[in-house]
């Protein structure tokens, strides 16, 4: 009965159950021990681990091993390495798991040097004592010591290599996890994951793709649902192919999380196909997938890019009706930005006033560039003012302001922010564009000539300029100004 409520997670129950027993001087073996001990581990039930571990050695069973390694989970999960320690001293019989239970404890306390102290000591290393070891560094962010304890592991197995590629992945070394995964001997689905995760992890978008074409060109690894994931959450950032082509990715996986439903959702919204977004909202729905705040996000963001104001506030406000969940600060500034795109301007600033914590700068650069679209140069500088305090350093702001006042014709006003921008000390980052060529993407920044065809794509704009004018267009000179 115990090992069915563990299986189901029910720990609780199986601790209720447990007193229950004693209440009825029912006997406990060897088996029940290290079940109901697991659930205090699990619940973090520090104070019941306590009892049991009492009521254990009343009745004889200290010297169990099986149960003394469960008691190290307790008291180790818990935070209290020294009791942990205390209960490992104590067994008579210490075989490889309880030693890897224990350093364990210490890595999960952060204290490695006491964790390899007794990796050094223990009479008998598995492989999994040693994966252990390693991860321990990982977690503490030392490569270098993990590598060096790698290079020195005998009978190393895939889930070695994979544990250390991961470690470089996850600690932002994206150059040791590529030599690393160069070196492997084999490579396995969990490594193809690993070495395109870790791309994903540290925003190389463009990398994920090319590894990913690479997976299915050389190996026979087939992709799993996590890859897929992941290459339709760079899909959406990028925007490298097109969205079809990653709703085909979506409408391949065999089951569909939330993760899955969120890249895809988020993904169209970002990309203007705001319909496409909020169709597969209603999908998810009837998959009986439920959404978080994340989905919400995609959501609101689509219904902004549409201008859809009033079934924006309805995804809103249902958040909480229909899903309790909670609206964060994402949620509110995605509702200003769909009252400021639909030039509600004052709504937004009444909206803001009414928020349930403090805008942010995200908040208010929206209510400004919206300003520019809409010419409302009160607001403007109401939004620059609040910026100011926000990011006082920050020469964007001053720039978009300055564009308000220019549409404006306010040119002493552009003077005065032109000194204010060169007070800060600091230049604008220049403006930077992606764009699709060939199933590539090219990545160019204002003025930029770095690329190789830089002579003919300047060429081809004269004349795409000369074009627009004999048509009758005339420039807007302030658009843009700055970028």
């Amino acid at each position: 009965m115990f090992k069915g409520y563990v299986q189901n997670e029910l720990y609780r129950v199986v601790l209720v159950l447990f007193n229950h027993m004693k209440s009825m001087d029912v006997r406990p073996n060897c088996f029940t021990f290290p079940l109901v001990l697991k659930s205090c581990a699990k619940l973090l039930a520090l104070r019941e681990g306590e009892e049991v571990h009492s009521f254990l050695l009343k009745i004889g069973f200290k010297s169990n091993p099986f149960v003394g390694t469960t008691l190290i989970d307790v008291y180790s999960s818990a935070g209290a390495v020294g009791s942990a320690y205390k209960v490992f001293s104590e067994m008579i019989a210490r075989n490889v798991v309880a030693w890897t239970s224990i350093i364990n404890g210490y890595i999960s306390s952060r204290d490695v040097v006491s964790a390899r102290r007794l990796f050094d000591l223990a009479p008998e290393r598995d492989i999994v004592l040693w994966n252990t070891m390693v991860s321990g560094y990982i977690e503490c962010r030392d490569m270098v010591a993990a590598r060096k304890l790698f290079d020195v592991m005998p009978n190393r197995d895939l889930m070695s290599w994979n544990t250390l590629l991961n470690g470089y992945a996850n600690n932002g070394d994206v150059d040791g996890c590529e030599k690393l995964f160069e070196e492997m001997p084999e490579k396995n689905i969990f490594s193809w994951n690993g070495l395109i995760g870790g791309y994903a992890h540290n925003g190389r978008f463009f990398e994920v793709l090319s590894s990913f074409e690479r997976m299915l060109r050389e190996s026979n690894v087939h992709p799993n649902d996590a890859t897929l994931v992941t290459v339709l959450s760079a899909c959406a950032r990028l925007g490298a192919l097109d969205l079809e082509n990653a709703i085909d990715v979506f409408k391949s996986m065999d089951k569909k999380d939330l993760i899955s439903w969120n890249a895809i959702i988020c993904g169209s919204a970002m990309h203007g196909r705001g319909a496409d977004a909020l169709s597969l909202f209603c999908q998810m729905k009837n998959a009986r997938e439920k959404p978080d705040g994340i989905t919400f996000i995609g959501i609101l963001c689509a219904c902004s890019h549409m201008g859809l104001v009033e079934e924006g506030f309805s995804y809103f406000h249902s958040m909480i009706d229909e899903y309790s969940i909670m609206p964060q600060i994402e949620h509110y500034g995605c509702v200003v930005d769909l009252l400021a795109r639909a030039g509600l301007l004052d709504q937004a600033v009444d909206f803001i006033r009414n928020m349930p914590m403090e805008a942010d700068g995200v908040i208010w650069t929206a209510l400004l560039g919206a300003c520019r679209i809409y010419k409302n140069v009160k607001l403007a500088e109401l939004a620059l003012q609040r910026l100011i305090e926000l990011e006082p350093k920050n020469p964007a702001n001053y720039f978009m302001l300055s564009n308000v006042y220019g549409d404006a014709r306010r040119w002493g006003d552009v003077a005065r922010l032109k000194v204010a921008m060169r007070d800060t000390g600091f230049r604008k980052l220049p403006g930077c564009s992606l764009i699709e060529v060939d199933d590539g993407v090219v990545e160019f920044y204002s003025l930029d000539e770095r690329h190789p065809m830089t002579e003919d794509i300047y060429e081809a704009l004269r004349g795409l300029t000369k074009l627009l004018r004999s048509s009758g267009y005339v420039p807007d000179l302030m658009l843009g100004r700055g970028t």
